[in-house]
Formats: C-alpha cells, sequence, structure tokens
C-alpha cells in the first residue's frame, strides 16, 4: 500500500505515519526528517533547503522533487510506504504520480487530517522542534492554505483523497483511517 499523508502544521502526520506505518508494517518517508538530516549532515541539497526551512517556506518544487526522487528509488519503498510530508503543492502531486509510474508504484490513498487554524498553532507551539517559533509557524498555515488545499482538490479529483478529522484523540484516529482504508 502506497499512502500520502496530508494536513496543516499540527496536524498529527508525523504521529499517524508512525501509528499507521505499524500497523500496516510499511516504512515511513518523512520529508521533514529527511529534511533535518540533510540539514544536520550539511548536505549540498541540505544546504541549499536550510534557508527556506528557517523561515518556514516551502522548498521550491525542483528540490523538493529531487528530494523525494532520491529517497523513492532506495530499496526499502519497493512493497509499499506512507509519504509524509510531501508533496506539498498539486504540481508536486503531479510530479509524484510521474515518477510512481515511471517506478511501478501507484497510490493507493491520499490521507486529509483535517484540524482547524487554532489547533495547528497550538500543537505546533507545543512541540520542540528547531522550525517551530511563531513566525514560521504562521508563514506554514499560510503556505498550507496557499497550497495544500489546491492540492486536496487534486486528489478529490482523482478520488483517491480520505479526509479524517485529525480533532479526535490519537488512537481514534489511526482506528479510523484503518476502518476506511
Amino acid at each position: 500500500m502506497r499512502l500520502v499523508m496530508l494536513g496543516g502544521p499540527g496536524s498529527g502526520k508525523s504521529t499517524q505515519s508512525h501509528n499507521l506505518s505499524q500497523e500496516l508494517k510499511l516504512p515511513v518517508i518523512s520529508m521533514g526528517g529527511i529534511l533535518r538530516e540533510a540539514i544536520a549532515n550539511a548536505t549540498p541539497l541540505g544546504i541549499k533547503a536550510k534557508p527556506y526551512v528557517e523561515r518556514g517556506d516551502l522548498l521550491p518544487d525542483p528540490m523538493m522533487i529531487e528530494f523525494i526522487q532520491q529517497r523513492l528509488v532506495q530499496e526499502d519503498g519497493g512493497q509499499g510506504w506512507i509519504l509524509e510530508g510531501y508533496p506539498r503543492t498539486a504540481f508536486q502531486a503531479e510530479e509524484l504520480d510521474f515518477l510512481l509510474e515511471d517506478l511501478g508504484q501507484p497510490l493507493d490513498w491520499a490521507l486529509y487530517l483535517k484540524i482547524d487554524e487554532a489547533t495547528m498553532v497550538e500543537r505546533s507551539l507545543n512541540r520542540s522542534l528547531f522550525d517551530d517559533h511563531p513566525e514560521a509557524i504562521t508563514t506554514r498555515i499560510g503556505k498550507f492554505h496557499e497550497y495544500t488545499v489546491p492540492l486536496l482538490e487534486y486528489y478529490a479529483a482523482k478520488q483517491n483523497l480520505l479526509t479524517v478529522d485529525a480533532h479526535l484523540a490519537v488512537d481514534q484516529v489511526t482506528k479510523l483511517i484503518l476502518a476506511r482504508l
């Protein structure tokens, strides 16, 4: 099974990706983790990405596509995966579709963890990640509205969007997703 996890900042994408990974025995491919590792290791792509991440901006599409192409061709992705934090734009979703077609790995579902903006801010401020400061959170929420909402429309048109109320308790959200898959 191949899943894309979508949602605003603090919606529980990482938590639900981990829970689903355990239940479905699938690796999680986390763009946030990939970016943080590349930045910490000062890889060439990580060095280019760092200023964007620190500002809370989305990386340019070509940079994001390069990150995901490098990751999806690794050995552990052949039998399925949960992709968390990518795609972030409709263009990236289209590019992902082309890449998956080339790899023979069709996407099963785009899972959207839906929460309101106040919850996005509250949950993000309660985390202790280096890029979770008020200015970056505000920027990410703005980018979410600008880019992710059209992305939801993209997957809805393809009839593979599954929307879940992420205000519920973590275990309830996981159970709801599993029941709907």
